[in-house]
C-alpha cells in the first residue's frame, strides 16, 4: 500500500503520519518508511524526517527498533494478574495470595486512627519510618546513604522510579520471562524493554551484560520469588551481577522484593556502595493483602528526591491511616506469626503439588513465591485448552515472555489454595491434558 505522507517541515510530516494512524491507514506494529527513503520522496532534508519521527516517538505514537526499523506503537493490552472476570472455570492462574492467610485487620483498626493529618506535615508516619528503616536497611550496604519514600504499592513505586529517570524510548532491562505488571508499566511509559533471561539463580550474567551493552538506563529485577518462575538470586549469582554493574554506576537499579516477609530464601542485593542510582521496593500486598496499597522504597538521596517530586503533582502522600494500620500490623506479634505461617503454607503446598506431578511422570521444581512454573513437553496453549475442557483456567507461559522461547512450553499455576482432593485432581488433569495435546510423559518413579 502506498502511503499518502505529506509535509515539508517536521511538524507537517508528523501531523500527516498521525492522521494516517488515527484513520487506521497505518496499523499497530506496521513498519514506517526508512528515514532516507521518506526524505527523498518528500524532497526534504534527512534531519527533517528524523525530527518528525522523534516528535511521534516522544508522544508514544511510534517506536524505534534500531535495525528493525520504526513502527506504529502497539497499545494492545497486556495480560493482567488476578481472577479472570466472568469465567465459570476454577481459576488456577490468579497469582493471588490465599485470602484465608491474610491477617484480620479488625483487632487493630480501632486503636490506630489517631489525630488528623494536615497539609505540610511529614509525609511518612514517624512510627512507620522507624520500623521501615530497620526493615529496609537489612541486606543493603551500610555505606549507602538511604532515604525512604512511601508509595501506593510496588507498581506505583516502579512506575514513578522509571518516570523520574527515563524518557520515551529509553531502554530498560527486564527479566524474561517477566512479571506482567512490569511489562505493562514499561509499555505504557513508552520505554524499550530489553529482555534478560532468568534461570534458577535469577538474571543471567550474559543476559545482563548484553542488556548493558545495548545502553539500558535502568534494570528492574526481583531478588526473591521471581514472578512467574519462582527463582531467587543465589549469593554467587548476586556477586557476579554486582561485578557486571560495577562499571555502570549511573544505571538505575530497581529491586522489587515483593515477597519479602513471606520468602523462604535469603535476600541478596545487587546494590553496592558504588551504585549511584538505586532503589529497593517492598510492598505489603502479599502478606497484608492486595487492598493494603502501600510500599516502602529505600533509595539513594537523589533518587528519593526525584521520586518525591513525582508524587507531588498527584497524591502528595499515602494515607496516614493506611500507614498507621500497616505499622500496627507489622509490630503485632500475632500478625507476624500468622505471616510466618502463611509463608510456610505456600512453600508446603507448592512442594506437595510438585510431588503429585512427579507421580504422573511430570518432573518439576518448586521455587519461592505464590506460583509454580511448570515445564511441558508441548506448547502450553494447547494444554490450557485441554484444561479448560476439564474445568480449569490456567496461564500459558508465553503471556510472561519478552523474547525467551521456552516460555511457550511453560505453565504458571497458582495452587496453594486448593485442598488435597482438588490438588490431586488438577495434577491428574494436567497430565491428561499434556497427553491430549500430543505430549509424552516420563515414567513415574516407583518408590
Amino acid at each position: 500500500m502506498t502511503l499518502d505522507i505529506g509535509g515539508r517541515s517536521a511538524s507537517e510530516i508528523a501531523d500527516s503520519l498521525r492522521a494516517l494512524i488515527e484513520r487506521g491507514d497505518l496499523s499497530p506494529g506496521e513498519l514506517l518508511p526508512p528515514v532516507r527513503s521518506l526524505a527523498e520522496e518528500l524532497g526534504v532534508n534527512r534531519n527533517t524526517v528524523v525530527a518528525a519521527y522523534r516528535q511521534l516517538t516522544q508522544a508514544g505514537i511510534i517506536v524505534t527498533r534500531g535495525r528493525s526499523g520504526t513502527r506504529v506503537a502497539d497499545l494492545s493490552p497486556v495480560a493482567q494478574e488476578g481472577f479472570a472476570a466472568g469465567s465459570v472455570l476454577r481459576d488456577v492462574g490468579t497469582g493471588n495470595p490465599d485470602p484465608d492467610r491474610i491477617p484480620d485487620l479488625t483487632g487493630v483498626l480501632t486503636g490506630m486512627a489517631g489525630r488528623p493529618v494536615l497539609y505540610g506535615e511529614p509525609v511518612i508516619d514517624p512510627g512507620l519510618e522507624r520500623w521501615a528503616t530497620e526493615w529496609m536497611r537489612a541486606g543493603l550496604p551500610r555505606e549507602n546513604e538511604m532515604r525512604l519514600t512511601i508509595t501506593s504499592g510496588a507498581a506505583d513505586a516502579v512506575e514513578r522510579l522509571l518516570a523520574q529517570a527515563l524518557t520515551r524510548d529509553d531502554a530498560v532491562a527486564l527479566e524474561d520471562p517477566c512479571f506482567l505488571t512490569s511489562i505493562h508499566t514499561v509499555r505504557i511509559g513508552g520505554y524499550r524493554p530489553v529482555p534478560v533471561p532468568v534461570d534458577d539463580e535469577g538474571m543471567t550474567v550474559a543476559g545482563l551484560e548484553a542488556a548493558l551493552a545495548q545502553g539500558v538506563r535502568a534494570v528492574v529485577h526481583t531478588p526473591r520469588a521471581q514472578n512467574p518462575t519462582g527463582a531467587s538470586l543465589s549469593e554467587h549469582r548476586a556477586r557476579e551481577l554486582r561485578a557486571v554493574l560495577r562499571d555502570h554506576p549511573f544505571v538505575l537499579v530497581v529491586e522489587d522484593d515483593h515477597f519479602s516477609l513471606l520468602s523462604r530464601r535469603p535476600f541478596h542485593s545487587l546494590i553496592t556502595p558504588d551504585q549511584r542510582r538505586w532503589a529497593l521496593v517492598r510492598s505489603v500486598s502479599k502478606f497484608l493483602g492486595p487492598d493494603m496499597c502501600l510500599a516502602v522504597t529505600a533509595s539513594d538521596p537523589e533518587t528519593a528526591e526525584r521520586l518525591a517530586m513525582r508524587l507531588t503533582p498527584g497524591t502528595t502522600w499515602v494515607s496516614h491511616l493506611l500507614q498507621r494500620l500497616t505499622l500496627a500490623l507489622v509490630t503485632d506479634a500475632a500478625t507476624m506469626a500468622a505471616i510466618e505461617r502463611a509463608g510456610a503454607h505456600y512453600a508446603a503446598r507448592n512442594a506437595a503439588f510438585v510431588g503429585m506431578l512427579a507421580d504422573h511422570g511430570m518432573p518439576a521444581a518448586a521455587g519461592d513465591g505464590l506460583n509454580l512454573w511448570i515445564e511441558l513437553p508441548v506448547p502450553a496453549r494447547g494444554v490450557c485448552e485441554q484444561l479448560m475442557r476439564r474445568g480449569w483456567l490456567a496461564r500459558p507461559g508465553d503471556e510472561f515472555a519478552l523474547g525467551v522461547q521456552d516460555a511457550s512450553h511453560r505453565l504458571r499455576l497458582t495452587v496453594h489454595d486448593l485442598d488435597a482432593h482438588d490438588a490431586a485432581r488438577l495434577a491428574s488433569d494436567v497430565a491428561a491434558s499434556v497427553r491430549a495435546a500430543g505430549g509424552r510423559l516420563a515414567e513415574p518413579e516407583v518408590a
